[in-house]
């Protein structure tokens, strides 16, 4: 109701967005993703909570070619290793085994298979990667570890919060960091400038033809979401639903007050 109110096609910065906002951060993010995809290996995606990771890296893989490469999400990572090596053969179209030897053995020709016989690469993108269990950090260089260490026939990209890169310099896992081959970490759009470009290309790019926020009230969502678009679609969203039956074609200051309340 509230999109037709405003005469919007979605959700200003919301998920139905197709252009992501980049003044060069994405860029980077973009090169060291094509980086990973012509030399295979392990990279690290840190940022807070709503920074927009996934969304970043949703944009880069929906544009890959699915005959070279075959792209695999797994969000759900709070499990034991052996439920995570499981959802890999599932994605990968094998009927999983029980007993985690056999299990990487399979996984791994397989991988072969898709590397010599269809030249095609798998990506395999653990979100909330900070929730991974200890020993699948441990061993997972092991499982990475193809043809007596010769070849490198999948990339992997380890997303999470800024705790993962941390955890990762312990000692016990400095055989994953080492083969780590990129690192990238997105900071929220905290700065004036950027972050009212960040909102004028949501609303721009959601079909808004008119301005919706004042200069103060600008500044307020910029307080309030602390510079993360995620945070601030959530506070426009429900400020836009408050205006509706108010019968607001703006988002005043006060509205905006009562719509962090509101999400508070």
């Amino acid at each position: 109701m509230e999109l037709q109110h405003f005469g919007l096609r979605h959700p200003p910065l919301g998920k139905e967005s197709t252009e992501l906002w980049d003044d060069g951060m994405l860029a980077r993010l973009h090169e060291r993703f094509q980086w990973l995809l012509q030399s295979p290996g392990v990279g690290l995606l840190t940022g807070e909570a709503g920074v927009g990771k996934t969304a970043a890296l949703r944009a880069l893989t929906t544009k890959l070619n699915p005959h070279r490469h075959q792209v695999i999400y797994h969000a759900e990572t709070d499990f034991g290793r052996l439920d995570l090596y499981r959802c890999l053969a599932q994605s990968l179209g094998l009927a999983p085994s029980y007993r985690r030897a056999l299990l990487w053995r399979e996984i791994k020709a397989h991988i072969h298979h898709l590397a010599d016989a269809k030249q095609l690469l798998p990506v395999w993108i653990l979100d909330e990667a900070q929730n991974l269990p200890p020993d699948f950090f441990r061993d997972f260089p092991a499982f990475l570890n193809f043809a007596f260490d010769s070849r490198d026939l999948m990339t992997v990209w380890l997303v999470g919060h800024p705790v993962l890169a941390q955890t990762l310099e312990r000692a016990p896992y400095a055989a994953l960091a080492g083969r780590i081959q990129v690192r990238v970490h997105l900071t929220p759009v905290f700065e004036r400038e950027r972050f009212a470009r960040l909102i004028e290309h949501g609303f721009k790019r959601a079909g808004c033809t008119q301005t919706l926020l004042s200069d103060s009230g600008l500044e307020i969502l910029r307080q309030a979401s602390k510079g993360l678009p995620r945070h601030a679609a959530r506070i426009l969203r429900t400020a836009m639903r408050l205006a509706v039956p108010r019968g607001l074609n703006h988002l005043p200051d006060d509205l905006l007050q009562l719509a962090i309340e509101e999400l508070r």
